[in-house]
């Protein structure tokens, strides 16, 4: 099946929101406000990044490794490229209902996409918990994951 290709308008059910600007931003030399793209994290997946959700259950990291070693290759295949273009962004990752502590890492793809590309990463997610990841991101392919709740790798292309 052939991948989706998608645009800032439309990102599988991703929320994509501009920040309002203040009457003082308002001005010419004003700095453009980042961009948010909101991701929700359930059991070995992201919501928007497949486009629905599998209704899959863990309660532990080994849980999502095991059902990913079966279907992780076939669900990639089927899911939505997310595509943006170059700028500021946040994005703003929630645990839906993932039992056990979870993280966000987005870098780029391959390992000169890791060492030339921007990167974002950090923990913290329990339970309920949504917290915003500020890049700045720059042309190329990137990815995003969950390393503790082992989501797949899920495709970025950022065009300039």
């Amino acid at each position: 099946m052939k991948r989706k290709l998608l645009t800032t308008a439309l990102i599988g059910a991703a929320a994509i929101v501009a920040l309002p600007m203040t009457a003082a931003l308002a001005s010419s030399d004003a700095t453009p406000q980042p961009t948010i793209i909101t991701l929700t994290q359930t059991p070995c997946q992201f919501l928007e990044s497949e486009a629905m959700d599998q209704g899959f259950k863990s309660t532990k990291k080994a849980d999502c490794e095991a059902i990913n070693a079966k279907t992780a290759e076939q669900r990639l295949k089927d899911a939505p490229v997310m595509k943006l273009k170059a700028g500021k962004y946040i994005f703003r990752v929630t645990n839906k209902n993932v039992p056990y502590g979870l993280g966000f890492y987005l870098r780029g793809a391959g390992i000169v996409g890791r060492v030339s590309l921007p990167k974002v990463s950090g923990g913290g997610l329990s339970l309920g918990v949504t917290k915003d990841y500020a890049i700045d991101l720059k042309p190329g392919e990137y990815v995003y994951s969950c390393p503790l709740n082992t989501t797949p790798d899920y495709t970025l292309i950022v065009e300039g």
